[in-house]
């Protein structure tokens, strides 16, 4: 299945805040997780942390929440607008020193959201989910557009 992918982070290659994936099948629940983030830069401070529509968790819990929910799809394709929210969902993966959670598989596509063009902006910026969300309907968007 494929799911759209947003991340938010502690600035410029800061640690992971909050991750969502929107399946594209909307009968499909999505994934919604926040880590605590213990020393927030300014601007994440006033524009991410009062965002987070869910209660923050352990860096482990929300790694053991994100393999859970992949877990039992067999082919799971992540599509993101954005190199630093594949590369924070690979991350996510690594549970220790030279381990991960298992994975049948996993592949990751970036899209170009200059190509793509202009979405329904998200209903609540910078919060993963509502990113998420915005960037399924603009792939979607884009794909019935290049169909015709």
């Amino acid at each position: 299945m494929r799911y759209f992918l947003d991340a938010e982070f502690n600035g410029f290659g800061g640690a992971l805040i909050s991750i969502a994936l929107v399946p594209e099948d909307q009968t499909v629940a999505p994934f919604y997780e926040a880590i605590e983030c213990v020393d927030p830069t300014a601007w994440v401070a006033e524009n991410i942390l009062p965002l987070l529509d869910t209660r923050p968790l352990t860096r482990a819990e929300v790694t053991d929440r994100f393999a859970d929910y992949l877990l039992d799809d067999p082919d799971p394709l992540l599509v993101a607008d954005w190199p630093e929210d594949i590369a924070h969902a690979a991350l996510l993966l690594v549970s220790g020193p030279g381990r991960m959670k298992p994975v049948r598989s996993i592949r990751f596509e970036l899209v170009d959201p200059d190509i793509i063009g202009p979405g329904k902006p998200s209903d609540v910026p910078h919060n993963a989910y509502h990113d998420a969300v915005a960037l399924r309907g603009a792939v979607l968007a884009y794909e019935q557009r290049m169909a015709r």
